[in-house]
């Protein structure tokens, strides 16, 4: 004789999008905040990693948003995995960043950043195509960089309360927290 399906599990996630918010982005933010960062902290960490994970040059994400936690202190894995959630808006803003930035170092004087463009150079003039990648991969960093400020800024003003919020829900994060910056905080 089969046996009786045992009853649902009341702590199974639930398949509804409210339960998918809290379980990936609430709770891992609340798992930090336990953590002892501060609000302000984690929207430091959260602004620096968007910003991070949206450079258009490919294998820098890592070392960048590494570097910058540990020499503010904030939380390397937390920096990592937002700034990581980021490539796949990195990829679809590359292109368009690189044929913008080869347009705005070239004074439109140069040929347009194109595959087709790309091909012909390597194929026939490597110098030529290596200049043309150079130029447009120069120039799309200098617009990554003045766009990621004001986004940067957006993101970290835009999250604090919300932090601050969920912070508030878990009063023991907030003391540890608050504890955690003062002594960095130098008098």
């Amino acid at each position: 004789m089969p046996q009786p399906l045992p009853p649902p599990d009341a702590s199974a996630p639930s398949a509804s999008p409210d339960g998918w918010l809290r379980r990936k982005v609430i709770q891992p933010a609340l798992a930090i905040l336990r953590q002892g960062l501060s609000p302000n902290q984690l929207a430091l960490t959260v602004a620096l990693g968007v910003s991070f994970g949206l450079v258009p040059l490919l294998g820098v994400t890592t070392l960048l948003s590494s570097f910058v936690a540990l020499r503010l202190r904030l939380n390397v894995a937390a920096m990592l995995l937002v700034s990581h959630l980021m490539s796949p808006l990195q990829l679809l803003v590359m292109i368009p960043l690189l044929q913008w930035g080869g347009r705005l170092l070239s004074g439109g004087h140069a040929p347009q950043l194109t595959l087709s463009r790309l091909q012909y150079y390597f194929a026939h003039d490597w110098a030529g195509g290596l200049q043309l990648l150079w130029r447009a991969e120069l120039g799309a960093l200098l617009l990554w960089a003045g766009l990621s400020v004001p986004l940067g800024l957006f993101l970290y003003l835009g999250l604090q309360p919300v932090f601050k919020r969920l912070a508030a829900r878990q009063p023991a994060a907030v003391s540890n927290a608050q504890q955690a910056e003062e002594e960095i905080r130098p008098e």
